[in-house]
């Protein structure tokens, strides 16, 4: 159950909802859970819930436009500098309260979608084994 519960904090901490799951992470360690599982799970919920991120920008792009809360030339534009510097943008998906709009702007962008994932889990896995370590 604390698996499960680190993963529900890991997932929901990576959306656009404000929300952290490094305090459980600390405190499930020093209650002495299996580090591996739990870097594993919070690893795990955070890369999901940034893919989630960035299939709202991926579906939401329509809506924005349609909106008038975003416009195409700037998409385009915002697009040629993504793609020159997104993969180490999204390595800063870690980042508190930066992290969780990049994921969503590199769908909005159509960013490499492969790329992307192998990018935030390594961004993500790195953030809570740094933690881990930190404690262990």
């Amino acid at each position: 159950m604390v698996y499960l519960v680190l993963f529900i904090s890991a997932f929901i901490s990576a959306t656009l909802i404000p929300f952290g799951s490094e305090a459980l992470l600390i405190y499930d360690i020093k209650e002495g859970y299996n580090i591996y599982f739990l870097v594993f799970f919070a690893t795990l919920g955070n890369s999901l819930g940034s893919i989630l991120n960035y299939f709202l920008g991926l579906k939401g792009e329509e809506f924005l436009i349609k909106k008038n809360l975003l416009k195409e030339k700037s998409i385009l534009k915002s697009k040629s500098y993504f793609d020159k510097y997104g993969s180490i943008c999204i390595l800063f998906s870690w980042v508190p309260i930066i992290g969780d709009p990049l994921t969503f702007i590199a769908g909005v962008l159509k960013f490499n979608l492969k790329l992307f994932i192998l990018l935030v889990v390594i961004a993500k896995f790195s953030r809570y084994l740094f933690i881990a370590l930190l404690l262990y």
